[in-house]
């Protein structure tokens, strides 16, 4: 039950009560007392006299004192009383006066008392009023506010925010389930960043590897395309054809893990070190199995930021694409800036459309020129990411053929 219904119930308790209490508090207001009343009070007297009730009885029920004439003590009551102003009248037992009935307490008196009485109730009552909402908010404060923190902080962990904190208060009761719950807030956060760092480590083996493998695998076309030109026997021209069919086979299905892998991946690790610009040239050169590559001029020898792996499958990536959908000689110049070198590699082909070079680096973009050609998207976008991470860049334009240029910054 939420606590202002609680609240709500408590109040409407205490208020039937306050009206009970008033109810029998009006019957026991004192009655107004003139002459009516006091011959009324003797008669009562007289009569309960007669029936052999005691005085003491009478005199506590009737609220008066009964004072004989043949009792000394009697008498001497009666001065004092009289010296008080207390009201007499003829007390008569058949008929014979044997004494007085006095009254030492008059109408006045009696509200007093009874407005003291009232008095007295309404503050006991409001007292127990005031202790019980003090004893329900000092209930809503260690025990209900408590468990409402406890409960909102389970259903933000249910949804999976573990970052929601749970403070804990000095003068908490629950302090120690309290701790307990934002150590297991803690945990879960720790295994799931675990989780989260494996699948990503995961991920990027699975996307490195599938990458790796399709270089070699560039190779092998490369070179079957090359020995059946030149081969003449028909025997061994239809086994490079087979060696070729499944090169492209498996060409495809690690383009297809290389894809699957990196379509919830943002990008892969990339650690520029410094390195020589020499290691760049020695790159180039491996990649020579893909057709006639032209490097012109020597690179500037300096100390470059770079991850070797990373820039390795950048060139490769470009160069790949180039031989893909140009099939044309490839040129490599070399250029030294104030803070850095740009690397430019053109081929002769048709070039993309210009409105196509914008998006040409774009996450899983393909041209209209790939149509019939396999692929995934990912080697200029993935190419412009490792160059941006090294602290450098890639840029695309059309100068009679297609153009890429790689920037590499300085140490």
């Amino acid at each position: 039950m939420k606590l202002r219904y609680f609240v709500i119930a408590y109040t409407l308790l205490m208020a039937g009560i306050w009206l009970f209490m008033g109810r029998s508090l009006r019957e026991e207001e004192p009655p107004k007392r003139d002459l009516i009343f006091y011959n009324r009070q003797l008669k009562a007297v007289e009569q309960a006299l007669s029936q052999n009730m005691g005085q003491k009885e009478i005199e506590q029920r009737y609220g008066c004192e009964v004072l004989y004439f043949h009792d000394n003590d009697d008498q001497l009551r009666y001065c004092d009383l009289f010296r008080e102003g207390a009201v007499f009248l003829d007390l008569s037992i058949d008929g014979e006066l044997v004494g007085k009935l006095a009254w030492n307490e008059t109408w006045e008196d009696g509200q007093k008392k009874y407005a003291s009485m009232l008095e007295r109730t309404a503050l006991i009552w409001g007292a127990a009023l005031m202790a019980g909402y003090l004893l329900i908010g000092l209930l809503y404060i260690y025990v209900v506010r408590p468990f409402r923190r406890l409960q909102k902080f389970s259903m933000q962990i249910a949804k999976g925010n573990l970052d929601f904190p749970l403070p804990i208060e000095k003068y908490n009761f629950f302090g120690a389930y309290t701790e307990s719950f934002d150590i297991m807030r803690e945990e879960l956060k720790k295994a799931r960043e675990g989780e989260y760092q494996a699948n990503q480590s995961k991920k990027e083996l699975v996307a490195q590897l599938s990458h790796d493998i399709k270089t070699p695998l560039a190779a092998i076309k490369a070179a079957c395309e090359v020995l059946q030109l030149k081969e003449q026997s028909p025997y061994t021209r239809e086994k490079l054809t087979v060696i070729e069919n499944k090169a492209n086979t498996a060409d495809h299905l690690a383009g297809n893990m290389f894809h699957a892998a990196l379509e919830d991946l943002t990008v892969l690790k990339v650690e520029a070190t410094a390195e020589s610009s020499l290691f760049i040239e020695k790159l180039i050169s491996d990649l020579k199995f893909y057709g006639e590559i032209s490097c012109v001029g020597k690179i500037p020898e300096c100390l470059l930021w770079m991850d070797k792996l990373r820039l390795e499958q950048a060139v490769d990536n470009i160069i790949n694409n180039s031989y893909k959908y140009a099939g044309t000689q490839i040129t490599v110049t070399f250029r030294e800036q104030d803070n850095g070198v740009m690397i430019r590699i053109r081929d002769e082909g048709p070039g993309m459309p210009e409105e196509e070079i914008a998006s040409v680096t774009e996450k899983f973009y393909r041209g209209s020129n790939a149509k019939g050609k396999a692929g995934s998207g990912l080697g200029l976008y993935l190419s412009r990411i490792f160059l941006e991470q090294m602290g450098g860049g890639l840029e695309c334009y059309n100068q009679n053929g297609f153009v890429v240029e790689l920037f590499l910054r300085k140490v």
